[in-house]
């Protein structure tokens, strides 16, 4: 039976990969919906395929928004972490609250601009 002796200890969890601030804005503004006809459609007429496909985009389970608490929130937080946007989920629940539509437009159009 062979003995192992440990002489060092594993290095401690550095998992942070950039910054927690972000490193750059939202590729396009909260009320640019018009400059993307698709994704103001599909928000328009069938919000829940606009947000199931956000979710899917980012890895989440399709159903995500719609069963957790604050799932639409932490899903921004989540697309804002992805992309190295700048932001807090305060102003991110500001904007999903006063304006809902144009914040899920604009989280479509990142998408589409990270090439998810």
């Amino acid at each position: 039976m062979a003995t192992i002796v440990v002489t060092q200890q594993p290095a401690g969890r550095q998992m942070m990969i950039g910054s927690v601030q972000g490193h750059r804005d939202w590729n396009s503004g909260i009320f640019d919906c018009c400059s993307d006809c698709k994704s103001l459609l599909m928000t328009y007429f069938c919000l829940p395929c606009a947000i199931c496909d956000i979710s899917t985009r980012t890895g989440e389970c399709m159903c995500m928004p719609w069963f957790v608490p604050g799932g639409l929130l932490a899903l921004r937080a989540r697309l804002r972490t992805l992309g190295g946007i700048q932001g807090s989920i305060c102003g991110d629940c500001m904007v999903l609250s006063f304006c809902g539509l144009c914040a899920i437009c604009q989280m479509q159009r990142e998408l589409e601009a990270m090439g998810l």
